[in-house]
């Protein structure tokens, strides 16, 4: 993890956020006190539909009315 100060941050920005987008995490300090995290969104694999068919089933009478003793 690299440390900037503001100055730097505002001056090379593109470079840093080129680094960022690489995977670095930069964090941005005023006075040697870290303010911010500069770091790379991941975006998530989207999700198939049916890709875990078949892997549920239900009981025959899955839809069958329930009786009062059985709860509701």
């Amino acid at each position: 993890m690299t440390q900037v100060g503001i100055h730097e941050a505002k001056t090379h920005l593109s470079r840093l956020l080129r680094r960022v987008a690489a995977g670095e995490i930069i964090v941005i300090a005023k006075g040697g006190v870290p303010l911010a995290r500069l770091v790379p969104i991941h975006s998530r694999a989207r999700r198939a539909l049916g890709r875990d068919g078949g892997t549920v089933t239900f009981g025959d009478d899955f839809d069958a009315p329930v009786s009062a003793g059985e709860g509701a």
